[in-house]
């Protein structure tokens, strides 16, 4: 029986992608800087400390690269705490199910508390959640399971029993490395074989969860 239930945020609840990739050119452009090759996608779903580890990697250590990945999230965070991200089709059903049969929710996003919980507010479910867990509440970045860990522990539940929802490789291998049911409903990047391996099901957007659920499938 599923006890409780953890939604990562970028890209699974609100369609948060597009703007923060938007936010890298103009970022780099500051310094004289093009973005590298693959540097978005690869830091798809994981924390300021990954990413600014493959920002090193790939600008060979410049601290211009490292300056412009900080105006890239100040670009990003200003959007989002202005406007939001649009919501991804099915959040209000899916949480309006799990709610309704008193199935505690938690965020688990490695996204900063002030973007997060802007997010929450302008998409108008932050009152939905009992739990909020964030990139900065310490924990190592996913595809560590810590985070999806915290968060199981704040709602009281066991991981075998809790499902992860996730979008992001990092997000699925992190969830399925902490024991949960997890759930990826891809966004940018759609799993191959190995990634399919890791994930209880499969779904196409957040409709197909609720309906997932609603037939009585419990991972």
């Amino acid at each position: 029986m599923i006890q409780a239930a953890i939604f990562d945020m970028d890209g699974l609840m609100v369609d948060t992608e597009p703007i923060w990739a938007s936010a890298w050119p103009p970022a780099f452009a500051r310094y004289g800087l093009t973005v590298a090759p693959g540097l978005v996608e690869a830091c798809v779903g994981s924390s300021y400390e990954r990413i600014s580890g493959l920002v090193s990697q790939a600008y060979d250590g410049n601290p211009d690269a490292q300056r412009a990945l900080d105006d890239h999230y100040e670009i990003g965070a200003e959007r989002f705490i202005a406007s939001g991200a649009p919501k991804k089709p099915g959040l209000d059903e899916l949480l309006a199910w799990l709610v309704g049969r008193g199935i505690p929710c938690a965020v688990a996003s490695s996204s900063e508390r002030r973007v997060v919980e802007a997010n929450l507010r302008h998409a108008g479910v932050a009152s939905r959640f009992d739990a909020v867990v964030t990139g900065d509440d310490g924990y190592p970045s996913k595809p560590a399971p810590d985070i999806f860990l915290g968060a199981a522990a704040r709602l009281g539940s066991e991981p075998a029993h809790t499902l992860v929802l996730e979008d992001s490789p990092s997000g699925v291998t992190a969830a399925n490395a902490g024991g949960f049911i997890t759930v990826m409903v891809p966004d940018l990047i759609e799993p191959n074989d190995e990634l399919r391996g890791r994930c209880a099901r499969v779904c196409r957007d957040l409709i197909e969860v609720r309906d997932l659920l609603a037939s009585g499938w419990e991972g």
